[in-house]
């Protein structure tokens, strides 16, 4: 990868001093860009327990690294809902079956029935969001479930729930620096909370530690030839190594005060 690359990933440009943190990791070759790692989405699907006789929707499906499992676990019915037409080209090639579509449109107003999902999921998207972006998401969420449909998210928590509130504002402006995106985590009870006011009940939780861009992380989430290849690309492209050395400081700075958290709930 030259360091002056034109390529565009997901209609982003392919300027890495610039575009958002995660474009620059996916053009770089890093399939798995939740928080969490796929260890942690892998939690999550458990919980959610979908089965064939499920109609799931996905929020934001990205490079379609969930959908795949997701798609191994055969629901009745699959929905991807992605606002970005490069992402949903590459989901839709992942959809062989009449009752597995992609569409483009936004999480908050997805234009679908009300009550025509049993599950709902999103990953690494809330964190990146306003509190009033936030509710919207999870009303819809809300909205496209049955009663006693199950909803997960997989996103990032600031620790512990007593943090400083001065301290949680600095991680805030720090991490949105390095990422280059308004980035606006909140502690479990938060998130708990918010969930809470649009009629969920939380009933599976989990956590691990901030470490995507650890090594044994990346590892775990792409395999050797992956990872090697994503150190090739890093070796290679000066701009992109800066961007995600800044970003592997500002987590290692605020390690003991992020957590990647997945919250499996149920609409009451």
């Amino acid at each position: 990868m030259a360091n002056n690359a034109s390529d565009t990933v997901m209609g982003q440009p392919g300027n890495s001093t610039k575009a958002p943190g995660h474009w620059v990791l996916a053009r770089l070759g890093k399939k798995v860009l939740r928080p969490g790692g796929i260890e942690l989405t892998k939690q999550m699907l458990q919980s959610l327990a979908i089965s064939k006789d499920d109609d799931v929707v996905e929020f934001a499906p990205g490079l379609g690294a969930t959908a795949r499992m997701t798609l191994h676990r055969s629901p009745r019915s699959y929905v991807a809902v992605e606002r970005d037409e490069r992402a949903a080209t590459t989901v839709r090639r992942l959809l062989t079956e009449p009752r597995q579509r992609c569409i483009l449109g936004r999480a908050e107003q997805t234009g679908l029935d009300d009550q025509c999902a049993s599950v709902v999921y999103g990953e690494a998207m809330l964190t990146m969001q306003s509190q009033s972006a936030k509710s919207r998401i999870i009303a819809e969420a809300a909205r496209l479930l049955a009663p006693g449909g199950r909803y997960g998210i997989h996103e990032i928590a600031l620790i512990p729930d007593g943090i400083n509130a001065e301290t949680a504002a600095q991680i805030c402006s720090d991490l949105s620096g390095a990422i280059h995106h308004s980035v606006a985590p909140l502690t479990l009870a938060a998130w708990r909370e918010t969930l809470s006011q649009h009629g969920f009940s939380v009933c599976v939780e989990r956590k691990s530690p901030m470490h995507l861009l650890e090594p044994s992380r990346l590892l775990t989430d792409e395999g050797f030839g992956g990872a090697m290849r994503f150190a090739w690309n890093l070796i290679r492209d000066t701009k992109s190594r800066e961007r995600v050395m800044k970003m592997r400081s500002v987590f290692r700075k605020y390690e003991s005060h992020l957590a990647a958290i997945s919250l499996t709930c149920r609409k009451t």
